[in-house]
């Protein structure tokens, strides 16, 4: 993880594990503890990324939040150009592109590639903003903006189980700024998915379907 300022906080959410990985996270965070970094873990108690996200958000204490998936796909050093983005004024929610460095073998199956690539052109002319890669969930945003959004998510339905439109949506709601970064994507270390490409394909068309309604043609 790289410095970013003398307030760090690394905030964990373990969802539903099946095996030590709660324990294993509470040993690495006492093993590893530095003078200008703190680390939690908290127990999700319901389901999905999005749920997470809300609860590492809701624990932090801190003005920047930044989302990182554990599978590291994307290493933690690529989060220092969000944060200098946020801090630099130069975006209010910033947006990891997967799409742009050429990607490990089997970081990401062709027909899931070709579906970021459809998503991304229908997103882009829903909220009138070319976005490569909506689907990233790399993603950086002030605690202030984020409040913002989340006390107006009933507004689109509220059941992105990622997350990832929650944001977007939200932000072009309130006509904030959205700037995109290109990472580095790596094939998953270890552990599987818990993507459905075609039960998750259904609900992001609603969502589509939803933007498009609240955003574009209301």
């Amino acid at each position: 993880m790289p410095k970013f300022n003398t307030k760090t906080e690394v905030i964990f959410v373990e969802g539903h594990s099946k095996d030590n990985t709660y324990e294993k996270i509470v040993e690495e965070i006492e093993r590893n503890k530095q003078k200008n970094i703190k680390a939690y873990v908290f127990k999700q108690k319901g389901i999905g990324k999005n749920d997470a996200v809300k609860l590492g958000f809701e624990k932090s204490k801190n003005n920047i939040l930044i989302i990182l998936d554990a599978d590291l796909t994307v290493k933690p050093k690529e989060l220092k150009k969000f944060y200098d983005c946020i801090c630099d004024d130069k975006a209010d929610l910033v947006i990891g592109t997967r799409l742009v460095y050429p990607m490990e073998k089997q970081a990401m199956r062709l027909l899931n590639y070709f579906g970021n690539k459809m998503f991304s052109i229908l997103f882009s002319f829903i909220i009138d903003q070319k976005i490569k890669d909506t689907l990233c969930g790399t993603k950086a945003i002030l605690k202030k903006n984020y409040l913002k959004i989340k006390s107006s998510q009933k507004y689109f339905g509220n059941f992105d189980p990622f997350g990832d439109f929650d944001l977007i949506f939200g932000s072009a709601k309130l006509n904030l700024k959205i700037a995109e970064i290109p990472i580095r994507y790596g094939q998953r270390k270890y552990g599987e998915t818990n993507i459905d490409r075609f039960r998750h394909g259904l609900l992001l068309l609603k969502m589509a379907y939803i933007g498009l309604t609240k955003l574009k043609f209301k």
